[in-house]
């Protein structure tokens, strides 16, 4: 039997608003949301927006409680495995000449009542050349 609790299914809840949340924000913003939850064998990006020329990969942490140990919310294997996936979204979708960029939107609240505080350039690929690596 297939058992999930109820802690889980209210960490899934909060952290769909949160990515709801940063999704809005982002179209207010004028970004067009490419798509959410782009997943791969690599990993997961919650959020992949557009505006321009410039494409943005999206992290988005959602805590009902304003505690973030910043040092521990993308450690660099999370980072690896981002910057991965993004390779293959970029791949996928022929998007070679953009500008790209990695954020982080942290989110403390319950629906409808959040905080966001976005981080642009939230972390640089260790490789200055994961792209052409990636994709070529």
């Amino acid at each position: 039997m297939f058992n999930v609790s109820k802690k889980n299914v209210q960490r899934t809840t909060v952290g769909a608003q949160g990515e709801q949340f940063v999704a809005q924000f982002l179209e207010q913003q004028k970004y067009t949301v490419l798509a959410r939850n782009f997943r791969t064998k690599m990993g997961e990006i919650d959020l992949i927006a557009r505006k321009k020329n410039l494409i943005v990969f999206v992290e988005v942490k959602t805590r009902t409680t304003d505690y973030f140990e910043l040092s521990q919310l993308i450690v660099p294997s999370k980072q690896r495995k981002i910057v991965a996936t993004a390779a293959a979204f970029i791949l996928e979708n022929k998007l070679y000449q953009c500008i790209y960029r990695f954020d982080v939107a942290l989110v403390v609240g319950r629906n409808p009542q959040f905080d966001l505080n976005y981080v642009d350039n939230a972390f640089v690929p260790d490789n200055e050349k994961w792209i052409s690596a990636s994709l070529f």
